[in-house]
């Protein structure tokens, strides 16, 4: 029963967080509808609309676009950087007041959210391979394979077109596909192509045709938000003055077409810092935390898994079958997006280790269970011979046992939490794979940035694996062999 009083407090605990203050409505700045600080949601790895320059600096055609609109107004810019597949979910749960990242205007969308005037018009292109003879327009699409952002308006283009459509996340594993022969095509941005194109200098890839559609791009607003009137205004007086025409200039003019010469070894040189910076920050610190909490939880649903009281046995397996039955990331996305449309809301670390300790419970819970059950029996009956209780045995004779047993499989569960902390990053954790992002997208140079990461993994796990190794001595100095 303590055990169930002791899962019962941190439930409690969990419970009290969980509870939203009530927070006042926020004061709009007169005469605009916009609020004094206005957070705005864009990727930050979308080159030229929104990515961080040599220096780390967020910049980009839609990042000055509506940082120069919010200087007009008044209005205090505050990007928070999200993948482009939560940057509406963020919207909804109003984690973000506004989307600046080359949305599409479409009726769906007009439907659902605010939409601005749009400020910039382009069209799509198609993309094959260089030494590709037979596709040289939509129409010869059909039957091919296509690889997409599957909620991009050029998918959906795709796929009219008759192509299957290929899921990716970025335009880079786009190009990377269809180099590699896993797909024939793909429908992009024109803008955003002859950016990559220019950038990398890649000659394995050509444009073959461009699409019929013209695609707008709007900022997004929740629904009956009123910002679109105060934002319109400035984007058409942008326009008449030709500030607007600047921006553009900046990044789709001519002297913008430059292609980078910065060699891998130096990008990876220049962003050792900030990696490390995230590492120490934000996935050490979410490993630790998750891991400790973790644990106690593990502790408590083996004990209640093995209580004699049917109810607290089936609350722990339930628990335990939920956990291991869902993906972490549909887990991390139920936490941070899907909470606060039932009112509950928590902040990035917060619903980062919410989830992450969750999960190490679940899959900890069967480790400690399972190394209880190991102690053979005849050191609890010996421990009752000597007068001790059944928590005394537990704690003095028992657990000191199976925590020899669990370290080897709780040691493995703790390096797989490390890389697991990688996924934070779709809940707008500044971790150190989305620092990795980050760094790779002004230049597409994913591979040597993704390595570099994956060394600091390798690090952080090999230090840990050193201490399970000399933690397990240590434990087993007494044990006969």
């Amino acid at each position: 029963m303590r055990s169930a009083a002791l899962l019962a407090t941190l439930f409690l605990g969990l419970g009290a967080l969980a509870t939203p203050a009530a927070v006042a409505a926020p004061q709009k700045p007169s005469g605009t509808g916009l609020p004094p600080v206005l957070r705005v949601g864009t990727e930050g790895v979308y080159p030229p609309f929104s990515y961080h320059d040599s220096s780390d600096k967020l910049t980009g055609f839609d990042v000055d676009l509506i940082t120069a609109i919010g200087k007009r107004l008044g209005v205090k810019i505050e990007f928070v950087e999200t993948q482009w597949d939560s940057m509406f979910a963020a919207l909804q749960s109003k984690r973000i007041d506004l989307v600046a990242n080359e949305v599409t205007r479409n009726p769906e969308r007009a439907a659902k959210y605010d939409l601005s005037a749009p400020y910039i018009t382009t069209t799509g292109v198609l993309v094959v391979k260089s030494d590709n003879t037979t596709i040289k327009s939509l129409a010869d699409l059909k039957g091919k394979r296509a690889a997409e952002n599957i909620t991009s308006n050029w998918a959906q283009t795709a796929k009219q077109a008759g192509a299957t459509v290929v899921g990716v996340d970025a335009m880079d594993k786009a190009v990377a596909a269809l180099t590699q022969g896993r797909v024939d095509a793909m429908v992009n941005d024109q803008l955003a192509v002859k950016n990559y194109l220019n950038t990398t200098g890649n000659k394995s890839v050509k444009i073959v045709a461009t699409t019929d559609d013209k695609s707008e791009s709007v900022f997004a607003a929740r629904k009956g938000s009123g910002y679109m009137p105060a934002i319109n205004k400035q984007i058409a007086q942008m326009r008449q003055d030709g500030s607007l025409q600047q921006i553009y200039d900046k990044y789709f003019g001519a002297k913008s077409e430059q292609k980078s010469t910065t060699s891998d070894w130096q990008l990876v040189k220049d962003n050792a810092w900030p990696m490390l910076q995230a590492t120490l920050k934000t996935t050490i610190p979410l490993t630790a935390v998750s891991f400790v909490i973790g644990l106690i939880i593990s502790v408590v649903v083996a004990l209640l898994r093995r209580s004699s009281v049917l109810v607290l046995s089936w609350i722990a397996r339930i628990y335990i079958s939920i956990i291991r039955g869902t993906p972490l990331l549909v887990q991390l996305v139920i936490v941070f997006y899907g909470l606060p449309e039932i009112g509950v809301k928590f902040s990035t670390f917060f619903s980062a280790v919410i989830a992450l300790s969750l999960n190490v419970g679940g899959y900890g819970a069967e480790i400690v269970r399972s190394a209880i059950s190991s102690v053979p029996r005849g050191q609890w009956e010996a421990a009752e011979t000597i007068g001790m209780g059944y928590r005394t045995s537990l704690r003095r004779v028992v657990l000191p046992q199976a925590a020899r047993i669990a370290v080897p499989p709780l040691g493995n569960t703790l390096l797989s939490l490390v890389k697991d902390t990688s996924l934070t990053s779709v809940i707008l954790a500044l971790d150190l794979f989305h620092q990795a992002q980050i760094a790779a997208a002004p230049t597409y140079s994913y591979f040597a940035l993704y390595s570099a990461a994956a060394v600091y993994y390798w690090v952080i796990c090999f230090v840990l694996n050193g201490f399970q190794g000399r933690l397990e001595t240590r434990l087993n100095r007494y044990v006969i062999a």
